[in-house]
Parts: structure tokens; C-alpha cells; sequence
């Protein structure tokens, strides 16, 4: 699945609301305390068990502002969570933010700043009080899901503070490593907002997909569609937007090793641009033990040998 970048207007409208929580904040250095968000803004995060419907809807329904109860009806929020797979919510009515407790601990800190992403953006409100008048479509649901995720990326990510950071390093996995640490978000949404925003000049693509070695593949592999997530920079986007998904995945198969953790390899692979001219990318990849973390780096254009 391609990543979605959002209009520049959105993103403006976006970028203004998190400027002014960092600020309040007093532009802290990173890794930004969630707990320091929270207080700002008076939320509350709890817990819910997402394998038990009934335990779901009985947990909605206790939910009250002082006598009143603030969800009229709390089955509706059920069925978004079945319908949309939701992991986490937020409540506007009683400014909560809802994590499902099966849900790894890492990946609490993304949860959280989603849904607070979702809690800065007043267009989003209608569609968070679990009433028949605004249940979201399919394409509604995503496209809200994008901006959030937009949001609570620019508040982890502290916004031009980790674009500096990331320029005053070498574009290399590295460097992505580094960050990783410094801003205390996982490897996988530090790739994601590494090839997003580094240099919107610069093509860039990430990959998250499986083990890439054929013998450390899952069984239900599917050659077809390999990749969990295809990150484009703007301007690869722009001038590799043709780039097969399948065919990119088998060439970095071609360079990666079996190994079950840590570095897999390096390689430079030829990719073609929209125009049909070849061009050079360094490529690397790292395992985590759950997924392979590609990073591709554009180097220059391919030389084109010409014989006499």
C-alpha cells in the first residue's frame, strides 16, 4: 500500500495547530513526553480490550460527564472498531483517548499521538461521538485517518527540529537509526517520516514488508503483493510513480541475506523513471525480528555506455 501525502492547504491547516502545542510546550528537545501533551490539553488515556465486544460497549457506556452520559450510542463506536479494525480512539465528549490493551506497549506512543492528532483537528469531531448522523464511509474514514496520522507525526517528530537533524546527517540507514533513538518513536515510523520529509527534492522511497530471503518467508507469502507499506518521497512520486512494487521487492531480495535480525544488506539497484531513463539508488535493508525495513537513496543518474 502506497502512502497517501496529503494537499499542501491540509497540511498547512495541520502544520499551524501542532506549531502552537510545541509551543506552549516551550519547543521541547526530543523525545517529546506524550504524558506532557496530555496534561496540556486535559486528556485522559485508558484501555480497552478489543477481542470482547460486550467488554467494549460496557466500557463506552460507564463513560459520563458528570451525570450526563456521553455517548448515545456506544454500539455504534463498537461497530467502527469491528468495521475499521481500530486499535485506539478518542472521545471528544470526555477528552479520552482509548488504546487496545492486546496492542503492543511500543506501539502505544503512536496510537496515542494519533488519536491526539485526531483531538487537534476541530473538522475531525464530527465523525468521534458515536451517533448515526456522522458515521464516516470508508473513503471519509481514511482520508481522516491520513490527517491524524499527519498530526501525530509532526508532534513526535517535532517538526523542522527533526528535518535539521535528519539533513545534518548523511540520507543512509544510519543516520535513520540514530534518529530512531534520539526521538524515541519505532524504526518503522521513523523510516516513514524519514523518506516523507527529509528533502522533498530528493527521490526516496521505504519499504516495509516481510523477511525478504525466499527461505525466511511466511507461508501465506504473496509474491504479487510483497510489500506492507510503499513510503514515496513527493518527488519519487513525481518521477518514479511507474516503479512495480513486486519487481523492486525480488531485486532487494537479490542483495538480502537470511540472517534473522539486524542488517540484511546493501546494494545499488537501476530504477527507471517515468521518462524511461535509468537511475542509480542505494538501497538498504534491516530486520527487526517482525519486518524488514528497506530504505532507497537516489544517487545519480545511470552512465550509459556508448561504443565506437
Amino acid at each position: 500500500m502506497k502512502n497517501v501525502l496529503l494537499q499542501e492547504q491540509v497540511r498547512a491547516k495541520i502544520d499551524a495547530r501542532v506549531e502552537r502545542i510545541l509551543r506552549e510546550l516551550g519547543n521541547p528537545p526530543p523525545p517529546l513526553k506524550l504524558e506532557d501533551v496530555r496534561e496540556l490539553l486535559k486528556l485522559n488515556r485508558e484501555y480497552f480490550t478489543g477481542d470482547d465486544d460486550s467488554l467494549v460497549a460496557r466500557t463506552l457506556s460507564r463513560l459520563k460527564i458528570g451525570t450526563k452520559q456521553a455517548l448515545r450510542r456506544p454500539t455504534l463506536l463498537v461497530d467502527a472498531i469491528r468495521k475499521f479494525d481500530l486499535k485506539a480512539l478518542y472521545l471528544p465528549d470526555t477528552k479520552r483517548i482509548m488504546i487496545d490493551s492486546k496492542v503492543p506497549e511500543k506501539k502505544h506512543r503512536w496510537l496515542e499521538a494519533h488519536e491526539i492528532g485526531h483531538g487537534l483537528l476541530p473538522w475531525h469531531q464530527p465523525f468521534m461521538f458515536g451517533d448515526d448522523e456522522h458515521t464516516p464511509t470508508p473513503a471519509c474514514h481514511s482520508k481522516l485517518e491520513n490527517e491524524a496520522s499527519y498530526a501525530g507525526g509532526q508532534m513526535l517528530f517535532l517538526r523542522q527540529r527533526f528535518i535539521d537533524d535528519a539533513q545534518a546527517r548523511p540520507a543512509a540507514f544510519s543516520s535513520l537509526q540514530a534518529l530512531h533513538k534520539a526521538y524515541g518513536n519505532t524504526m518503522t515510523t521513523t523510516l516513514w517520516r524519514y523518506v516523507e520529509h527529509f528533502d522533498p527534492k530528493l527521490p526516496m522511497v521505504g519499504i516495509i514488508s516481510g523477511h525478504p530471503h525466499p527461505s525466511q518467508r511466511v507461508e501465506d507469502f504473496d509474491a504479487t503483493a510483497p510489500c506492507r507499506y510503499f513510503i514515496q518521497s513527493a518527488a519519487f512520486a513525481t518521477r518514479f510513480g511507474q516503479v512495480e512494487e513486486h519487481i523492486l521487492f525480488a531485486d532487494i531480495a537479490g542483495y538480502c541475506g537470511r540472517q534473522r535480525g539486524g542488517p540484511l544488506g546493501k546494494a545499488e539497484l537501476v530504477l527507471r523513471d517515468d521518462n524511461g531513463e535509468d537511475h542509480i539508488f542505494v538501497f538498504e535493508t534491516f530486520f527487526n525480528r517482525h519486518d524488514a525495513l528497506t530504505l532507497g537513496v537516489y544517487s545519480h543518474r545511470a552512465v550509459v555506455a556508448v561504443g565506437f
